[in-house]
């Protein structure tokens, strides 16, 4: 059949292939969905039942989706690794505990250098959750749970490289962690401890994690004159003041265009009570800096004072979050 693209050409002999490729992964993917049932529920429970970590092991191109599964449930809030089963033969069983759970991936279920982790986990009665694409093999027998591939031929056109095979097995790790995730109520902010750096790093921030706070705040009382308010501003370097009341709460705030609207021979005579603009624009400590930063752009402001319980916690400056990477 010919493939036809968007401008009514035939398609190259590489697109016509990737397509493919894809056509046949994709209908993986959904017969993957579909066979969902019982098992996954049961190596749910298996591995959130281990008081231990989780433990992830494959040869070969099952290893290297090993790793990235290990590495997703590590970083979504299950403690897991990856042991390479060759080593384990060789003294890394010893990183296995009773108290782990184990994860084996292997598209035949036959693959012989899982020989001893499967033996290690069946001797001390460690929960053992197998990948493999047969239901008869010597992995899905020696299972607790055994999770099988749907029987989607892979699509490499001699049915050999491991395509199709391995997609899904990414993909069943992938549910696995986003289930354990939910089980969990794994929170952004949860999130944010594993992941500090990088892009997603900065998107998790916290107003909190930026503002300035307690001698850095600059902070006047209501009756403060005009002239000691303006020193303030001028040695926070905020491009603000916060006018608090006698019971610390924050009653308003002077900014530059307060001074530009009251300019005149009375200004510093007056009190930043007089000058201050009432009920400014606040933000909470635990929202997410991305949101303080969608404030001041709504409101064409560049400071936010932090308050919470109606008291001033810090001052957040549209700077502070440029300089972090809030974009």
């Amino acid at each position: 059949m010919t493939i036809v693209l968007r401008d009514g050409t035939a398609a190259p002999a590489d697109i016509a292939a990737a397509r493919r490729v894809l056509d046949t992964e994709a209908q993986a993917l959904a017969a993957l969905g579909d066979s969902l049932g019982a098992p996954f529920v049961a190596a749910c429970d298996a591995l959130a039942g281990a008081s231990g970590r989780v433990v992830v092991s494959g040869m070969g191109k099952s290893g290297h989706v090993g790793r990235k599964i290990a590495a997703t449930l590590a970083s979504t809030g299950t403690p897991a690794f990856f042991v390479h089963p060759a080593e384990a033969s060789h003294g890394d069983l010893g990183m296995i505990t009773k108290d782990d759970a184990v994860i084996a991936l292997s598209n035949s279920g036959e693959t012989p250098e899982l020989s001893d982790i499967i033996a290690f986990t069946r001797r001390f009665a460690i929960s053992l959750i197998g990948i493999t694409s047969r239901a008869d093999s010597a992995l899905a027998q020696s299972s607790d749970v055994a999770l099988i591939l749907p029987p989607i031929p892979e699509a490499c056109p001699n049915g050999l490289a491991p395509t199709t095979s391995t997609t899904m097995m990414l993909a069943l790790g992938d549910a696995l962690a986003v289930a354990l995730l939910e089980r969990k109520n794994f929170s952004a902010a949860d999130f944010r401890v594993f992941h500090p750096g990088g892009q997603l790093g900065r998107r998790l921030l916290k107003v909190a994690d930026l503002m300035h706070g307690g001698d850095a705040m600059p902070l006047v009382g209501l009756d403060t004159p005009m002239a000691e308010t303006l020193l303030v501003m001028t040695t926070k370097s905020l491009g603000c003041a916060g006018v608090i009341d006698s019971d610390g709460r924050l009653a308003g705030i002077v900014t530059d265009g307060d001074l530009r609207r009251h300019m005149s021979g009375q200004l510093l005579t007056a009190t930043a009570g007089q000058v201050m603009t009432r009920s400014p624009k606040t933000i909470a400590p635990n929202l997410l800096a991305a949101e303080a930063l969608r404030v001041l752009n709504e409101k064409s402001i560049t400071s936010l004072f932090v308050v919470e319980g109606g008291r001033p916690q810090g001052v957040l400056h549209v700077h502070d979050l440029l300089r972090a990477g809030v974009v």
